[in-house]
Protein backbone atom coordinates (compact mmCIF):
# COMPACT_ATOMS: atom_id res chain seq x y z
CA UNK A 1 0.00 0.00 0.00
CA UNK A 2 3.09 2.61 0.83
CA UNK A 3 4.55 2.17 -2.98
CA UNK A 4 0.77 2.53 -4.54
CA UNK A 5 0.77 6.02 -2.30
CA UNK A 6 3.75 7.03 -3.41
CA UNK A 7 2.86 6.22 -7.50
CA UNK A 8 -0.06 8.51 -6.81
CA UNK A 9 1.85 11.49 -4.82
CA UNK A 10 4.59 11.08 -7.79
CA UNK A 11 1.77 11.49 -10.42
CA UNK A 12 0.18 14.58 -8.35
CA UNK A 13 3.48 16.28 -8.23
CA UNK A 14 3.99 15.46 -12.17
CA UNK A 15 0.33 16.74 -13.20
CA UNK A 16 0.58 19.34 -10.82
CA UNK A 17 4.11 20.53 -12.17
CA UNK A 18 3.30 20.00 -15.88
CA UNK A 19 -0.16 22.34 -15.25
CA UNK A 20 1.88 24.94 -13.97
CA UNK A 21 4.69 25.01 -16.94
CA UNK A 22 1.50 25.42 -19.07
CA UNK A 23 -0.08 28.46 -17.04
CA UNK A 24 3.37 30.28 -17.35
CA UNK A 25 3.67 29.79 -21.15
CA UNK A 26 0.31 30.54 -21.36
CA UNK A 27 1.35 34.23 -19.80
CA UNK A 28 4.58 34.29 -22.40
CA UNK A 29 2.51 33.10 -25.12
CA UNK A 30 0.90 36.54 -26.08
CA UNK A 31 4.67 38.63 -25.87
CA UNK A 32 5.94 35.48 -28.71
CA UNK A 33 2.78 35.10 -30.46
CA UNK A 34 5.11 37.87 -33.33
CA UNK A 35 7.56 35.24 -33.72
CA UNK A 36 5.44 32.52 -33.18
CA UNK A 37 3.30 33.83 -36.16
CA UNK A 38 6.22 34.50 -38.18
CA UNK A 39 7.76 31.09 -37.92
CA UNK A 40 4.56 29.86 -39.02
CA UNK A 41 4.33 31.67 -41.64
CA UNK A 42 7.81 30.82 -43.31
CA UNK A 43 7.36 26.92 -42.38
CA UNK A 44 3.96 27.42 -45.14
CA UNK A 45 5.72 29.10 -47.17
CA UNK A 46 8.53 26.84 -47.67
CA UNK A 47 6.28 23.88 -47.09
CA UNK A 48 4.03 25.01 -50.20
CA UNK A 49 6.76 26.19 -52.76
CA UNK A 50 7.91 22.17 -52.46
CA UNK A 51 4.08 20.72 -52.48
CA UNK A 52 4.21 19.36 -56.02
CA UNK A 53 5.36 16.03 -56.41
CA UNK A 54 8.57 15.44 -58.37
CA UNK A 55 8.05 15.26 -61.90
CA UNK A 56 10.38 15.39 -65.19
CA UNK A 57 8.96 17.78 -67.88
CA UNK A 58 10.66 18.07 -71.49
CA UNK A 59 10.38 21.97 -71.88
CA UNK A 60 11.15 21.29 -75.42
CA UNK A 61 7.86 19.88 -76.11
CA UNK A 62 5.76 20.22 -72.91
CA UNK A 63 2.66 22.21 -73.09
CA UNK A 64 1.98 24.95 -70.96
CA UNK A 65 -0.12 23.22 -68.53
CA UNK A 66 2.17 20.12 -68.26
CA UNK A 67 5.31 22.88 -67.25
CA UNK A 68 2.64 24.40 -64.58
CA UNK A 69 1.99 21.26 -62.98
CA UNK A 70 5.91 19.88 -62.94
CA UNK A 71 7.57 22.88 -62.22
CA UNK A 72 7.87 24.71 -58.69
CA UNK A 73 7.17 28.62 -58.57
CA UNK A 74 5.91 28.41 -62.34
CA UNK A 75 2.06 29.26 -62.95
CA UNK A 76 0.00 29.56 -65.92
CA UNK A 77 1.53 32.72 -67.11
CA UNK A 78 4.68 31.60 -66.77
CA UNK A 79 4.30 28.08 -68.17
CA UNK A 80 2.48 30.19 -71.02
CA UNK A 81 5.79 32.52 -71.42
CA UNK A 82 8.44 29.93 -71.19
CA UNK A 83 6.31 28.05 -74.47
CA UNK A 84 5.93 31.50 -76.27
CA UNK A 85 9.57 31.78 -75.95
CA UNK A 86 10.34 28.32 -77.24
CA UNK A 87 8.09 28.93 -80.48
CA UNK A 88 9.82 32.46 -80.84
CA UNK A 89 13.57 31.11 -80.70
CA UNK A 90 13.55 27.59 -80.89
CA UNK A 91 14.46 24.90 -78.78
CA UNK A 92 16.21 25.26 -75.21
CA UNK A 93 19.74 23.59 -75.17
CA UNK A 94 20.28 23.96 -71.30
CA UNK A 95 17.75 24.57 -68.13
CA UNK A 96 20.18 27.77 -67.87
CA UNK A 97 18.26 29.09 -71.00
CA UNK A 98 14.97 29.60 -69.10
CA UNK A 99 16.49 32.59 -67.67
CA UNK A 100 15.33 34.13 -70.92
CA UNK A 101 11.87 33.48 -70.40
CA UNK A 102 10.21 36.98 -68.95
CA UNK A 103 9.68 35.89 -65.18
CA UNK A 104 12.10 33.12 -65.22
CA UNK A 105 15.04 33.99 -62.41
CA UNK A 106 18.15 31.66 -61.60
CA UNK A 107 16.62 30.72 -58.43
CA UNK A 108 13.38 29.26 -60.03
CA UNK A 109 15.60 27.61 -62.55
CA UNK A 110 17.75 26.04 -59.72
CA UNK A 111 14.55 25.12 -57.34
CA UNK A 112 13.71 22.77 -60.57
CA UNK A 113 16.99 21.82 -62.26
CA UNK A 114 16.01 17.98 -61.33
CA UNK A 115 12.63 18.63 -62.93
CA UNK A 116 13.80 20.26 -65.70
CA UNK A 117 14.85 17.92 -68.97
CA UNK A 118 16.10 19.71 -72.07
CA UNK A 119 15.55 16.85 -74.89
CA UNK A 120 15.39 17.32 -78.69
CA UNK A 121 11.86 16.82 -80.32
CA UNK A 122 11.30 17.44 -84.21
CA UNK A 123 8.22 19.73 -83.09
CA UNK A 124 10.55 21.98 -81.34
CA UNK A 125 12.69 24.28 -84.08
CA UNK A 126 15.61 25.28 -83.36
CA UNK A 127 15.92 29.06 -84.94
CA UNK A 128 19.26 29.46 -83.17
Amino acid sequence: MNKVTTMLQTVALSLLLIGGAQASASKHTSANKAAVVASTSTTKASKSSHSKPMMKVNINSADAGSIQQALINIGPSKAAAIVAYRKQHGAFHTADELAGVKGVGLKTIEKNRDRIVVGSVASATSKR
